[in-house]
């Protein structure tokens, strides 16, 4: 099943193999701005139809970046550190790292809110606590 996430003028156009394997809604200062709900795919999994006047922003020195429309201004995707893979939602270390480690490996994460008739039924969202977290 194919899925296309697109800005609101259309001008940012993203294909999705299939439904995120995993999806999650944060309350850090950012994301809770922006209401969006972030479905993740590895590297190389989502492909770019189309990225007119597409922007980008980062208030982690370009550790993670929020990609958005420069038409429309809506938050399409972001490029991070795979957060997830070192830390729980809550923001402790999983088994075998410290407070403080960063991942090797980066993550990208569509905003799910832009796919339209998504069924949101088959998508299980995880509340995680970013503002506590980082």
């Amino acid at each position: 099943m194919t899925l296309v996430a697109s800005c609101h003028c259309g001008a940012t156009k993203i294909e999705l193999p299939h439904l995120p394997l995993a999806a999650k809604e944060c309350n850090c200062s950012y994301c809770s701005r922006t209401g969006a709900v972030w479905g993740y795919y590895k590297p190389g999994e989502m492909q770019f139809l189309q990225q007119d006047g597409e922007r980008t922003y980062s208030a982690s020195d370009g550790m993670n970046q929020h990609h958005f429309c420069g038409n429309c201004g809506m938050q399409t995707w972001g490029d991070s550190l795979d957060w997830g893979s070192i830390y729980n939602v809550d923001g402790t270390p999983k088994d075998g790292y410290t407070p403080g480690s960063l991942p090797t490996e980066r993550s990208y994460a569509v905003n799910l809110r832009l796919v339209d008739d998504l069924d949101w039924s088959q998508v299980a969202v995880e509340k995680v606590d970013g503002r506590a977290s980082w």
